[in-house]
């Protein structure tokens, strides 16, 4: 009996031993059976082609084309509301959608455990994002103030050497002189944050468009139809949603009208160009490959890192900072329900996708 137990006991040790070995044999990195047949597959590619599409340039085109409304222009209260509703959007987009893919790729056991499983490179390659993002915020805005500055000083010169010609007038010219270099510095403060609007709304577009074609490659190269079905309706409420955080902060950057539309074209076809290259390599495209896990994986860092910093410093940071919603009870309230709203909304959406 004692015999037997032992048996037991060491036959229990050695299934304990060999679980990892069991556990990791399950984990391929070859290519999975994929469910459905291909042309059933690409109908919904071409439809997702074509929802993305609209659903981006509706999303994006709504707080542009509200600047034409009284009630939805920039200095409104309301548009407080939508933009914390479209940063919750982008920092959910960052946390909940990118980030863990990240995580998934670069930590996936297809990869060498040298140095991919030696070190974090996802919350690295984001904290890098985030910190050259800043650094590009505060280089352009320092460069743009410093340029403004010499310009007025300039202008302020040349009064001066008016001045020299009239000597006559040099009392009443000298005033004009002070007068004109005021104004000048209180224009330069509002030309710099136009400026600071212009270069959130391109590092932003820049987070986004990194993400979204490795989204529409991902689908573009799937051969199931089980798994592209519920992606269309759930990337298309994705694209509207990030279209609208998109949008707001091209609102306020005031762009040209040719630079608007670039903008707005770039972000709206993004996806759907992702989608027809995916459909393109999806005979030679192999998601569990090294190449595809090390180069997604690091794009989609650097862009959760961009997402994340633009939503919180760059959009909820000066917003809820800002003295008209400081000075307003009731804005504030519905700011913050509206940041949890967009949040709430995008991170439901990683439920199936």
């Amino acid at each position: 009996m004692k015999e037997f137990q032992k048996n037991d006991l060491l036959s229990f040790f050695c299934i304990l031993l060999l679980l990892p070995a069991l556990a990791s044999a399950e984990c391929t990195c070859d290519a999975e059976e994929e469910g459905g047949n291909r042309s059933e597959a690409l109908k919904y590619k071409l439809g997702a082609i074509a929802s993305i599409l609209v659903a981006g340039a509706v999303g994006v085109c709504i707080p542009i084309l509200g600047k034409t409304i009284p009630s939805l222009q920039p200095e409104k209260p309301i548009f407080f509301i939508i933009k914390a509703f479209a940063a919750g959007v982008i920092l959910a987009t960052g946390f909940i959608h990118v980030l863990p893919d990240a995580f998934e790729r670069l930590t996936s056991p297809c990869l060498e455990e040298n140095p991919w499983g030696k070190f974090p490179f996802t919350g690295f390659v984001a904290m890098m994002a985030a910190i050259g993002t800043l650094m590009v915020d505060s280089i352009a805005t320092s460069y743009f103030n410093w340029s403004h500055l010499k310009k007025a000083q300039n202008q302020v010169n040349g009064d001066e050497e008016k001045v020299g010609e009239h000597e006559g007038h040099v009392h009443v010219h000298t005033h004009g002189t002070h007068g004109h270099a005021h104004g000048s510095l209180d224009t330069n403060s509002a030309e710099s944050q136009l400026l600071r609007h212009r270069v959130i709304s391109k590092v932003l577009e820049l987070g986004i468009v990194v993400h979204s074609v490795i989204i529409g490659i991902s689908l573009g190269a799937s051969e199931s139809a089980a798994t592209v079905r519920p992606l269309v309706a759930a990337l298309t409420f994705h694209q509207f949603f990030e279209g609208m955080g998109l949008g707001g902060c091209i609102a306020q950057a005031r762009e040209s009208r040719l630079t608007t539309i670039i903008m707005v074209l770039f972000f709206s076809l993004t996806t759907p160009v992702g989608i027809g290259i995916g459909i393109g390599i999806s005979s030679r495209y192999e998601e569990n490959s090294s190449t595809a896990l090390i180069l997604e994986g690091l794009f989609d860092a650097a862009s959760a890192g961009i997402l994340i910093y633009m939503a919180l410093v760059d959009l909820l940071a000066a917003d809820f900072m800002n003295p008209k919603m400081q000075k307003n009870v009731k804005l504030q309230v519905g700011a913050n329900v509206s940041l949890l709203f967009g949040a709430g909304c995008m991170s439901l959406i990683a439920k199936w996708a």
